[in-house]
């Protein structure tokens, strides 16, 4: 595993995942987040769908990575080809529905850094994605079928275990 794309829905663990096995394999990680909004000194702007395949290909021609976010169609193709691994991780509905609380109280009393304004309309919003991804999950599910040489699923529970093994080729 060199190239490793995490994808899931908010909350689902990815980025405590990338950094995980980050640290255990030693491959840098990179939020995709940061990748579509880009933050400068004085400003933060949404970057078009060819400039983040852009950065996605430069990150690639670097060496390996690990690549964590939601999936986004500007740039589900490129990460979907480009990975040797893709994992989804499939975290149960009540456990995103929790931590998406518990993220955004933490982030309102500065005990949680965020790369975006954590106010009511961010979590109405994040509610909302989590309720369209759960509409839409054959759309993702038909998406990773593709792709079975690539895909691990994994449920929140399964993530220590995997970072433990993750030296261990498949």
């Amino acid at each position: 595993m060199k190239k490793i794309f995490i994808v899931g829905i908010v909350a689902s663990g990815k980025t405590t995942l990338a950094k995980r096995l980050s640290e255990r394999i030693n491959v840098p990680w990179h939020e995709l987040d940061c990748i579509v909004h880009h933050r400068t000194a004085s400003e933060r702007f949404k970057r078009t769908a060819a400039e983040q395949v852009e950065v996605i290909k430069e990150i690639d021609r670097n060496g390996p990575w690990i690549l964590e976010g939601t999936d986004r169609e500007s740039y589900r193709q490129c990460l979907f080809e480009l990975a040797d691994t893709i994992i989804f991780l499939d975290t149960p509905l009540w456990k995103r529905r929790i931590r998406i609380l518990t993220r955004f109280a933490k982030q309102k009393l500065g005990m949680e850094t965020c790369h975006y304004k954590p106010d009511l309309n961010m979590l109405r919003m994040m509610y909302k994605w989590t309720r369209d991804f759960e509409r839409n999950r054959d759309r993702m599910e038909a998406e990773l079928q593709r792709y079975p040489h690539k895909v691990i699923r994994l449920a929140d529970s399964d993530c220590l275990e995997f970072v433990d093994k993750a030296g261990v080729r498949r």
